[in-house]
């Protein structure tokens, strides 16, 4: 079955951010390219590229559970509006930096902690923003089309980047993310206000830490974190991209940053099968697995092709593990909790490649890329059947359970608050 558009022809509000959200991360993916290849062509080290997984891990993971609060307590489309101002800064900054003679290294991994903070302050609003803006029952529909969106940019920008960079330098690319600015501010500021609920949790320690007991809780969630962590944490070469463009050709770097987004394209518009599958957790296991297959495979391969082909074969299953994420994370926690769990599911998806990248650039620096990949890869499935052994509950759950469940907390959370 094809992809499902139900939520762009229903939606207004979730039509603006979709779109304007295409626009600017095609140029987003820009900057997300041209730095680590600047980084790179800066200091010829792998383990410095892989350290910009470390500035970026900080800031978002100190940043993610503020942001999950406030995203509980304030109207989320403010949330938006401020964060998104505060990123065009931060890609004005790169841009200035292009142009000196020697681009800083400091300015580097400073806008990128700071552009990822800003992120870990942002994601948890936008996401909890779809299930008040889309029905449940659309949420597989509304993972398959993020993932389209975050695909269109992540397959066509970086072969750009790469071309734009080994032709003209990263100032032209920073100046086109810079642009691209434009339909994401026009699109949180003509969206509808989504202000909190009246009996909101306040932002405080102790409403994260009541948002932290929520999800450690409930095995069903606590699965899609610790799965997904694994595979990005052992199993995401990305930082290695450069250097393995350069055995090859320089202009060849952006095809590897896409290769991933290629197998997830295909993912997404023959997603359409997915909203049956009920048995969520089993899915995410097996894709996982499967992912981490296909990254020793990568590791394995001495021909450009077949490297980037095993790479959009782990692409292809990485979207499949992410669309049932979502669903369950959308159709099943409570509004009350949205903002911070969505902080929380920021950190688990966002862990893995930050620190993956810093993995993956040590091993290679003291061993060589190709052990660093495969070895990654072989960790990845190991560390996926240990968590399927210890979290049964995840491996057995079923999303129609899931939405029942969710619609009897939210009862008995609206007859609490009646009796209060």
């Amino acid at each position: 079955m094809l992809l499902d558009l139900t939520p762009l022809k229903t939606s207004r509000d979730y039509r603006l951010l979709f779109f304007g959200q295409l626009v600017s991360f095609f140029g987003s993916m820009m900057s997300f390219v041209v730095v680590p290849i600047q980084m790179y062509q800066l200091t010829g080290s792998n383990l410095m590229v892989g350290l910009i997984g470390i500035a970026e891990f900080v800031p978002m993971f100190t940043l993610a559970f503020i942001g999950g609060a406030l995203a509980d307590a304030v109207d989320r489309r403010k949330m938006l509006r401020l964060t998104e101002i505060g990123q065009t800064m931060v890609t004005a900054i790169l841009l200035g930096n292009s142009f000196l003679p020697r681009p800083q290294i400091w300015v580097l991994f400073v806008c990128v902690g700071i552009h990822a903070g800003l992120a870990g302050l942002q994601r948890p609003s936008f996401e909890a923003l779809i299930p008040r803006i889309v029905p449940p029952e659309q949420m597989t529909a509304v993972a398959a089309l993020n993932s389209l969106r975050f695909n269109i940019g992540a397959i066509f920008s970086p072969i750009l980047a790469g071309i734009i960079f080994s032709g003209f330098g990263a100032q032209i690319a920073y100046a086109i993310d810079l642009l691209t600015f434009i339909a994401s501010l026009a699109a949180v500021w003509l969206i509808r206000a989504v202000p909190p609920a009246p009996d909101a949790d306040q932002p405080s320690f102790n409403s994260i830490k009541k948002g932290f007991r929520y999800a450690v809780g409930r095995q069903d969630l606590l699965g899609t974190y610790l799965i997904d962590i694994n595979a990005m944490l052992f199993g995401m070469p990305m930082a290695l991209f450069p250097a393995i463009a350069a055995m090859y050709s320089g202009s060849s770097v952006g095809f590897f940053y896409s290769a991933i987004a290629v197998g997830a394209l295909a993912a997404s518009l023959t997603s359409g099968w997915a909203g049956k599958v009920h048995r969520h957790g089993l899915a995410i296991t097996l894709a996982a697995g499967l992912w981490g297959a296909a990254i020793i495979l990568f590791g394995l391969s001495d021909n450009l092709y077949l490297a980037l082909f095993f790479l959009a074969v782990a692409g292809f299953f990485d979207m499949i593990s992410g669309l049932f994420r979502g669903t369950i994370w959308n159709q099943t926690i409570p509004n009350r909790f949205r903002g911070r769990l969505a902080g929380i599911e920021m950190i688990s998806y966002l862990t893995g490649p930050m620190l993956g990248s810093a993995e993956a650039g040590i091993v290679a620096h003291f061993f060589s890329v190709r052990i660093s990949i495969v070895s990654g890869g072989v960790l990845t499935i190991v560390g996926t059947i240990i968590l399927a052994m210890l979290l049964p509950k995840f491996i057995a759950y079923d999303g129609r359970e899931g939405i029942r469940l969710k619609e009897l907390e939210e009862l008995q959370g609206a007859s609490k608050n009646a009796f209060d």
